[in-house]
């Protein structure tokens, strides 16, 4: 795919706001067609732009537990050794994202776990054993807000 351009952004930014928009009400949001409207998003799609839709879920609805944001400092970040922790994140499920960042510290991971002694466990099992690791921060969620 091209760079994206502003019509891109428009159709990414409502996309963001409500994945299940009918195709028609994008169109008419963004400002085209209804086919052509189709025809980017569908390359937004090919391309791995759009890598998906979710439905976000109230977190109370489902007694989500308990958040912990977490930040990790790797002995280095080399390509080797980012590979190699970044695979590791994948093997554990509790680990719902995470960012390679600038600034202080290397990686932030948001951790999804049923409890805080559950997180105990986690830190001691799992964070405190991924490959490079040199330091953890961990900070819990009070409340949480996702932008629809």
């Amino acid at each position: 795919m091209a760079a994206i351009d502003g019509t891109d952004r428009r159709i990414l930014n409502c996309l963001r706001l409500d994945a299940r928009i009918t195709n028609n009400a994008l169109a008419a949001e963004v400002g085209m067609s209804p086919s052509a409207c189709l025809r980017r998003v569908r390359l937004l799609e090919r391309s791995g732009v759009i890598r998906g839709y979710t439905a976000i879920v109230s977190g109370a609805a489902i007694d989500e537990g308990t958040t912990a944001i977490v930040q990790i400092e790797l002995e280095r970040q080399t390509e080797e050794y980012l590979i190699r922790f970044e695979t590791a994140l994948r093997r554990h499920p509790e680990i719902e994202e995470w960012y390679l960042m600038t600034g202080d510290g290397d990686y932030i991971l948001r951790v999804q776990v049923a409890g805080i002694d559950d997180y105990g466990a986690f830190h001691r099992d799992v964070l405190s054993r991924l490959p490079g690791v040199t330091s953890i921060t961990s900070s819990f969620a009070m409340r949480s807000h996702r932008r629809m």
